[in-house]
């Protein structure tokens, strides 16, 4: 299965011995994250741009669920109908009820979606079953959590051809 991520994405607390570029790249990213329009759009143009060579007609795309229901109509209601329009995809957004919350793996370094998926998320197995699905997500850092929506995508019935991300956290060596 591909991942892809389009950016990489420097921690944080690590970011200012980064130049400028990696800098506002990393901002644009959390402005994404944060469901701030103007990123929002700006991620939808970036993720087309990277897509512009398929024809998706007949794909679906889904974005992986964030951790409250509010974060991830946030992030990703606005987001996958501007890439759906830009790319002619299928809007799976409605698809993928998130229930209840649970913990933001970056911040606590507990990835609850792995082990918890079906409490918290609903996949609509009728709509998915034997549809070609792209998964979408903002960072990529162990891929635990795209891994279990993966696992639970397809056994919905769901044909996922790939995931595509943001960016890719990068490991810094502390010396």
């Amino acid at each position: 299965m591909m991942k892809y991520a389009l950016f990489q994405y420097v921690p944080r607390k690590r970011v200012r011995r980064f130049p400028f570029e990696q800098q506002d790249i990393n901002r644009m990213i959390l402005g994404f994250k944060d469901g701030r329009n103007v990123y929002s759009r700006w991620a939808a143009r970036e993720f087309a741009r990277a897509l512009a060579a398929n024809d998706l007609t007949d794909t679906v795309i889904v974005c992986i669920p964030a951790s409250t229901r509010y974060a991830h109509a946030r992030r990703w209601k606005r987001f996958s109908s501007e890439l759906c329009r830009l790319t002619g995809a299928v809007n799976g957004f409605d698809r993928v009820q998130v229930s209840g919350s649970r913990k933001r793996a970056h911040v606590t370094g507990e990835y609850e979606l792995c082990t918890n998926i079906k409490h918290y998320v609903h996949i609509d197995a009728d709509f998915f079953r034997n549809r070609k699905v792209l998964v979408i997500d903002d960072i990529f850092t162990t891929g635990q959590s795209s891994s279990a929506f993966i696992g639970a995508m397809q056994a919905a019935g769901a044909d996922v051809l790939g995931a595509l991300f943001l960016a890719r956290t990068i490991r810094i060596r502390i010396d």
